[in-house]
């Protein structure tokens, strides 16, 4: 059981906050919740939260504060906003934002919390819906070490692989990493399938063969079997791929770094989104192959 002496709140109760939020409950973390929208707000009373009327009556009651919202626009509206966080906000209170945004936004929000005496920690996580579930989300935390260790707890509460791996906006540059290397993993998921498809060959058969060897991938484990099974619901959604996908294009190029295949990936994911499938889930890329090569992946080839 994770003891914690400081008290949280929490914004942004979503596919993957509610979740995070009752695994918090269950290790003995007392939290207090906002959320845009009822269904996430009942849904964390029911893992047992308290509920504030704002982002703002949020930080006045927690000495920590956690959001997981959608992008970095919403961040910096939850808080700087009209009753936003930061208004209640006290000199020596830890911010932690684990959405996925832009660097250069962490850092700013950053030094402006800083003007506040207030600290900040970026840690964006990774593993989805089912990871949030099951407390086992990878965490890239940015930020000093004194707030990591501070921190620490609850993370350990929502994951198991907890990475401090710079300053402030590290953690936000390191998950724009893991988004360019799963949405690669994706289009080769989708290819080797439309590949083994086209050629006559059962699908299910070839990722027998291939997914424990040199060619395994995640994406061939958990997400290929949902496509044999035509199974296109979100665990993670189209638009929002698409969304890191630009921040991570955009990162790139105020560094005047090429990423080729991300971009082309990135097209890929508009030509779905063009035909109205941006809240499916990421694997449904595979159709975009589909389409191109004539076939339809199934069981049985």
């Amino acid at each position: 059981m994770v003891t914690h002496p400081d008290r949280v709140g929490f914004i942004g109760l979503g596919i993957m906050g509610r979740p995070m939020v009752a695994n918090l409950i269950q290790n003995g973390i007392a939290v207090s919740v906002w959320n845009r929208s009822r269904p996430g707000i009942e849904a964390a009373l029911a893992a047992g939260a308290t509920e504030a009327e704002s982002p703002e009556a949020v930080a006045r009651d927690s000495d920590i504060v956690v959001t997981i919202v959608t992008d970095s626009p919403d961040v910096e509206a939850v808080l700087f906003g009209p009753d936003g966080a930061a208004n209640g906000l006290r000199p020596g209170s830890l911010f932690i934002d684990m959405s996925t945004i832009s660097p250069a936004v962490t850092r700013d929000l950053a030094a402006r919390l800083a003007e506040r005496d207030v600290a900040m920690l970026d840690a964006p996580v990774s593993g989805g819906e089912g990871g949030a579930t099951a407390g086992t989300l990878s965490i890239m935390v940015g930020g000093d070490a004194h707030s990591v260790t501070r921190a620490r707890p609850l993370f350990e509460a929502m994951g198991n692989t907890i990475v401090h791996v710079g300053p402030v906006g590290a953690g936000q540059t390191v998950k724009l990493c893991n988004q360019v290397a799963g949405a690669i993993h994706l289009l080769a998921m989708s290819e080797c399938l439309v590949l083994a498809q086209k050629a006559g060959v059962d699908p299910a058969k070839m990722l027998e063969a291939v997914s424990s060897g040199a060619a395994g991938s995640w994406m061939l484990s958990n997400l290929a079997p949902r496509v044999l099974d035509r199974d296109f619901a979100p665990g993670f959604m189209i638009k929002l791929q698409q969304k890191d996908l630009r921040l991570a294009l955009a990162a790139a190029q105020e560094l005047g770094v090429a990423l080729p295949a991300t971009a082309l990936v990135h097209q890929l994911f508009h030509a779905l989104e063009s035909q109205g499938a941006e809240d499916e889930g990421t694997q449904a890329l595979v159709r975009t192959l589909e389409s191109m090569a004539g076939v339809q992946v199934q069981r049985g080839g």
